[in-house]
């Protein structure tokens, strides 16, 4: 039952707040006219849109669901996950449903195996980032299907066989003779194709705009991922890119993340009329925002103001036994980093679990002018993925690279 509320102090309160007519909204109106010509993004999960300003219609880029290989990279992302989870559920409970799920996921890793192709790669999906790759790709999509399908019947014709020692002895981190390329090593490799692919896109996107990124307006609405995932600026992955793409020009305190803040449907390809019904709503949020933290300097002025702590990533050593954000990456080898970075985003809620390296593979690419043939990927370049097997033979053929039986 709700309490009684005395008219006066309510009246009070809404003077300020809470009220179309109040002392805030006129603010935030006030403060949105300040910034009406001034450029704005917004990214939600699926889409980012650039509304120019000035009253000039939005334009929009769906960077996630709707491109080109996302679904069938993250396909064979999530596939260590997936095994992982099997066996948390076999010791929660080995009589439970794990092994119809078992069965299901090597039935579905079967068929996708069958599917894949250089072909595939290079004409169908044919995302740009992935040019002169296809084969490569092919030939680690082949492998990691082959050597999770091991994992999986080994599972199934032996109770006692998936435990997470054996996951990972087998599996994810796997000794060299029996397993030519670690499944971390796969993963790393799909997250970071995934981050170059986002990143090539956007940095070619946003150079190809030219925008005045010192007083350009980011704001990220809504969901990212997990519902707790990418609220920091951290742990965005695409706060990440479009900082990378403005070439460190883009103030830290003009990128806002709002996961309460309304989104648009997912950008289709036809008209923009939903997304640009919502800019006025962003404009006031973004510039409502602003303003009220600017009142910092008015109000106390003489005491110590507020910096956001810049983002230092820290290089692991031999005896670092915790982390609290991802740590930093030496190079493409440098293998104790990116798998520890595997661990943070699955035990951090906060992070979405894609954005492992995406923040590495954006300075890689704005490094080497935007060019991904120039970048190294890591746990695709380089390593000793057997070539898939021709398609007549797909069905029956395995693996059998350095002795791997399946």
């Amino acid at each position: 039952m709700a309490h009684p509320e005395n008219t006066e102090f309510l009246r009070l309160f809404q003077t300020y707040t809470a009220s179309a007519t109040s002392i805030g909204a006129h603010f935030a109106e006030a403060a949105e006219r300040t910034t009406a010509a001034d450029p704005l993004i917004v990214a939600t999960g699926t889409d980012l849109a650039l509304y120019p300003g000035g009253g000039a219609p939005p334009t929009v880029d769906g960077f996630r669901m709707s491109t080109r290989g996302f679904k069938e990279i993250a396909a064979i992302s999530h596939l260590g996950p997936a095994v992982a989870t099997l066996a948390r559920l076999k010791e929660q409970d080995p009589a439970g449903v794990w092994r119809t799920d078992a069965r299901d996921l090597l039935d579905a890793t079967r068929r996708a195996r069958a599917a894949n192709s250089t072909a595939l790669w290079r004409d169908e999906i044919a995302a740009a980032a992935f040019a002169g790759r296809a084969a490569a790709i092919a030939a680690m999509v082949d492998y990691a299907c082959r050597v999770t399908e091991r994992v999986l019947e080994r599972s199934l014709a032996d109770d006692a066989y998936l435990t997470a020692a054996r996951l990972r002895a087998d599996y994810l981190d796997g000794p060299a003779e029996d397993l030519p390329v670690p499944f971390n090593r796969v993963m790393v490799a799909t997250f970071f194709l995934t981050g170059m692919d986002l990143g090539h896109r956007l940095i070619t996107w946003f150079d190809a705009l030219e925008l005045p990124w010192e007083r350009t307006m980011v704001l990220i609405a809504g969901r990212q991922g997990r519902p707790t995932s990418g609220v920091t600026l951290d742990s965005n992955s695409v706060a990440g890119v479009i900082q990378a793409a403005s070439r460190g020009r883009l103030p830290s305190n003009r990128l806002l993340i709002a996961p309460h803040a309304p989104v648009f449907p997912m950008y289709d390809g036809g008209g923009t009329e939903a997304v640009q019904a919502l800019e006025n709503d962003y404009r006031v949020m973004w510039s409502w925002l602003m303003a009220t933290s600017d009142l910092g300097e008015l109000m106390f002025a003489g005491y110590p103001r507020f910096e956001p702590r810049p983002r230092d990533l820290r290089a692991l050593t031999a005896g670092t036994h915790a982390v609290h954000q991802l740590p930093a990456v030496s190079g493409p080898a440098d293998w104790f980093a990116m798998t520890t970075r595997l661990r943070v985003v699955m035990e951090d809620p906060r992070q979405l679990l894609s954005g492992a390296v995406t923040d590495y593979a954006s300075t890689q690419l704005v490094l080497n002018a935007n060019r991904p043939e120039a970048v190294t990927v890591p746990g695709l370049d380089g390593e000793p993925y057997p070539a898939p097997p021709p398609d007549t033979l797909r069905p029956t053929q395995r693996l059998t690279t350095r002795g791997a039986q399946q």
